[in-house]
């Protein structure tokens, strides 16, 4: 009898990723962000090969399956790009994922510009809205930030 695939979690450097898995990753984001959301923006904004960026996925036989990215802003971290896979959705997998961005980000304060909807997803992370509700590529968000 075979184990049941589980979700593996990785963490990398853009240096450090391999051309496959940032394949993958750019695939999942433009998958979600550009198609399933209708909304089209440069999601290759130059950020992800800055040298504080830290990529952060689950995986499960070579799918990669939830992703976000946290970047070096200075003062804070800024964590972005949270997508999951329709596929993976319902699995825990963003939860697991801020878990281990908060994890990873320690004693340090943290920012996001969360979608309108999902103000309270973060909320249960210890975020908390700064600003008012703004339009960005027809969505809208909410700044947050999360003390240490």
């Amino acid at each position: 009898m075979h184990p049941e695939p589980t979700d593996e979690l990785r963490t990398a450097s853009f240096r450090d990723l391999d051309t496959t898995t940032l394949y993958a990753i750019l695939k999942l984001r433009a998958d979600v962000f550009v198609v399933e959301q209708d909304c089209v923006y440069c999601d290759l904004d130059g950020r992800d090969n800055e040298p504080g960026t830290r990529h952060l996925w689950f995986e499960r036989d070579d799918e990669v399956r939830a992703y976000l990215r946290i970047l070096d802003d200075g003062d804070v971290e800024r964590i972005g790009r949270v997508v999951t896979a329709k596929s993976a959705r319902g699995a825990g997998l963003a939860g697991r994922l801020m878990e281990e961005a908060l994890t990873v980000i320690g004693h340090r304060p943290s920012v996001l510009d969360a979608q309108a909807y999902l103000v309270k997803f973060y909320g249960r992370y210890g975020f908390e809205p700064t600003g008012p509700e703004y339009i960005e590529d027809g969505i809208p968000h909410i700044p947050m930030r999360r003390e240490p």
